[in-house]
């Protein structure tokens, strides 16, 4: 009888894996019109619009999907209380976890509505509403070339074109999003200021040949990459996540400097790209440690600065069977005082 039902359950659960995965293409197809429809009003809507125009709409457009982005909403508020390390079963959103909440969904509003409006004067426009702080441009003048790590924090985007507006080449990646019209659209797009973007797949070799001939790469690092798409396990705000090893070992390979920077939004609508850490080429560095080690950096920014961070984005989805728990563990431990020594050192002298 066990036996019989241990077989219904899974054959149940088989078949409700692939009724699920039928939806999706239906979902996407659904889905299809209103990605359309926010892509072109973007273009035709968001480009034409004053900054401050631009900031309202978004404002309006963001307290709208948090109203009716159930889903997403619950999500945030899940990821928010691992940054604060408050209790996972707290229960409903506290008066601060909501306006924290808000502010996310706003200023990842603002960051897409950034990428339209700078799709036209782009130069102009980048100019006019960012600045590098002193330090970033002390970076930028000492070290070239450059693995520019950030993630989806404050203007994400407009990091890389001050990068560029500083006569230097940059090349940054770009993943699917939607059709491949939308990605090609958003790619060009992201281009119109002067700055090289590459497809995801196949990045390595734009981005090692680039670093090769002294241009510029950035690359987010807050993103779920799979061991076998060339993730690592780390740790994430003390849970486990894969995520990419390319910034650490396109670094080691071209012997470049990594920096870790971010764009802080300020209260009058513009932003400062700030620097981090600095992490300059050294022989015989181990790839695992870098990668946690820049992953610690934006951690500790996001801890201060929570609604700045896209928090409806499933960062711990994907789960470490045992022998990957085994070997971060075996990473930790072999990393031990280096890497301890390292974030102490990393407190020192930020202009976070």
């Amino acid at each position: 009888m066990g036996q019989t039902t241990d077989s219904s359950n899974r054959e149940g659960k088989g078949q409700g894996g692939k009724r699920h995965r039928n939806r999706k293409p239906i979902r996407r197809g659904l889905r299809r019109p209103f990605e359309w429809l926010g892509i072109l009003l973007g273009m035709l809507v968001l480009a034409n619009l004053p900054h401050r125009l631009l900031f309202a709409f978004c404002d309006f457009l963001s307290g709208v999907m948090f109203f009716f982005d159930r889903k997403g909403r619950a999500l945030a508020l899940e990821n928010l209380r691992v940054v604060l390390g408050t209790p996972a079963a707290q229960g409903r959103a506290t008066k601060r976890e909501k306006i924290i909440l808000k502010r996310s969904y706003r200023n990842m509003a603002r960051t897409i509505g950034h990428v339209f409006w700078t799709s036209r004067n782009a130069m102009k426009r980048a100019s006019s509403v960012a600045v590098f702080s002193p330090k970033c441009l002390e970076v930028l003048a000492e070290h070239k070339p450059l693995v520019t790590v950030s993630a989806h924090l404050g203007c994400w985007e407009v990091l890389s074109q001050l990068v560029h507006l500083q006569g230097r080449r940059m090349i940054s990646v770009a993943k699917d999003i939607g059709t491949p019209a939308m990605t090609e659209m958003l790619m060009k797009s992201r281009k119109s200021i002067g700055q090289e973007i590459v497809h995801a797949d196949g990045a390595f070799r734009p981005l090692y040949e680039g670093l090769k001939g002294g241009a510029d790469v950035g690359l987010l690092v807050d993103q779920v990459v799979k061991p076998r798409d060339g993730g690592v396990w780390v740790e994430f705000f003390g849970r486990p996540m894969p995520v990419s090893v390319a910034p650490a070992f396109l670094a080691a390979k071209t012997h470049a400097t990594i920096v870790v920077a971010w764009s802080r939004p300020l209260k009058d609508g513009t932003y400062r790209c700030e620097y981090i850490n600095l992490y300059p080429w050294q022989k015989g560095t181990d790839v695992w440690l870098r990668t946690q080690d820049c992953i610690r950096d934006l951690e500790r920014v996001i801890r201060r600065h929570p609604s700045c961070w896209v928090l409806n984005y499933r960062y711990f989805r994907k789960k470490p069977n045992e022998a990957d728990l085994k070997q971060l563990a075996e990473r930790k431990a072999k990393a031990g005082l280096s890497a301890k020594t390292q974030q102490e050192k990393d407190h020192d002298g930020k202009d976070v």
